[in-house]
């Protein structure tokens, strides 16, 4: 997570998410925010083939939104997986999500399938956020982004995540990211985390083997239902 402009290790954001508050957790992220907009996007392309289907999915422990550390595997064990990487929580895209998967959910179930999400809060943040949204799911804390990054998911240029806004924005003009922040503060908008990080959503079957690779193109990108159906059928298919 960024604080200012330096990278905290994985230790110090640790030790900071035990003692902080929800308020100083959010005011931290918002301060991630705000270095993240005036540092702009870094990672927008692969260095290297990206993760796809036919390969072994990454493997991490995680804290859930009660601050349980759980294996990410535990949700394809026996049965198929739907991954699902959320934008930051501040983003309307995540909470049409949300609205999407209270209408989906049923249908991954009846199929068979462990639906899990990873976003970039931490536990209170997550419990918090899972609450005012609905979310009928596990929900897994990433905000080091290490799980993100593992599944090759890139960040968005000003193209993708602000096609629909002013040329100020477009142009990550300070100024215009501070007021946005200042405009913001205290509401379910609130600008937080990373403001590039794009979402994506993978199938994994009960091997671990990865089946469907969905990244976003854009912060609104949402696949199609059928094709997340489809693709849990695959899995369960290829198993059988």
């Amino acid at each position: 997570m960024i604080l200012g402009d330096s990278l905290e290790t994985e230790s110090q954001l640790l030790r900071r998410m035990a003692m902080a508050t929800l308020e100083q957790q959010i005011a931290d992220a918002e301060k991630e925010w705000l270095a993240s907009w005036k540092k702009g996007p870094t990672r927008t392309r692969w260095t290297k083939i990206p993760l796809q289907a036919g390969d072994t999915a990454p493997d991490f422990e995680l804290p859930d939104s009660t601050g349980k550390k759980v294996g990410l595997s535990s949700f394809w064990d026996g049965k198929p997986a739907l991954i699902l990487f959320w934008r930051h929580y501040g983003c309307s895209c995540g909470r049409d999500r949300a609205v999407r998967l209270q209408d989906e959910y049923a249908k991954y179930v009846e199929l068979g399938a462990n639906v899990v999400i990873i976003d970039q809060g931490e536990p209170e943040r997550a419990a918090a956020y899972a609450e005012k949204n609905k979310i009928v799911c596990p929900v897994l804390c990433d905000p080091m982004c290490q799980v993100y990054q593992a599944y090759d998911l890139l960040e968005g240029k000003t193209s993708q995540v602000l096609f629909d806004a002013p040329d100020e924005f477009l142009k990550r003009n300070l100024k215009a990211g501070k007021n946005l922040q200042e405009s913001r503060h205290g509401n379910e908008k609130a600008s937080v985390d990373s403001p590039w990080q794009l979402p994506g959503e993978f199938v994994v079957d009960k091997k671990g083997i990865i089946r469907l690779v969905y990244r976003y193109q854009y912060c609104e990108d949402w696949p199609d239902p059928l094709v997340l159906f489809a693709g849990i059928k695959e899995a369960i298919r290829e198993n059988v």
